[in-house]
């Protein structure tokens, strides 16, 4: 099984004309999606707090957040974006994969569409 890759637009949603477009990792163990610093800050995304990421070696390291409009596959969702070291490999997270309506197939090294998008019943 290999590692699935996606193009993935963030934008600015107080100004959409400012964007970036990357390839990135699909991180089905990561919630939220990461970005290099200098991409957020080019496309005028300023850090809207922190927090705290336990690393996959275990450690726990604070990083700078925002949030933006993330477009992958023809959907669009908003996201919470950690701001990456320069030269980090961009991830998409689980929760913009999700809210998206899509699963990860390692096998076939691409996204699956959700059948349906899953919501707790209401009324």
């Amino acid at each position: 099984m290999g590692a699935t890759y996606v193009d993935v637009t963030i934008r600015n949603p107080a100004d959409p004309q400012r964007s970036w477009t990357g390839r990135f990792l699909v991180d089905t163990g990561a919630f939220d999606s990461l970005v290099p610093r200098s991409h957020l800050e080019a496309i005028g995304l300023k850090p809207k707090g922190h927090r705290q990421y336990v690393l996959a070696d275990g450690n726990k390291v604070a990083f700078d957040i925002t949030t933006a409009d993330i477009e992958f596959e023809g959907e669009v969702v908003g996201g919470t974006i950690v701001y990456g070291n320069e030269g980090v490999e961009p991830l998409l997270g689980v929760t913009a994969l999700e809210s998206g309506g899509f699963e990860a197939d390692p096998r076939n090294e691409e996204l699956k569409r959700l059948p349906a998008v899953l919501l707790k019943a209401c009324g």
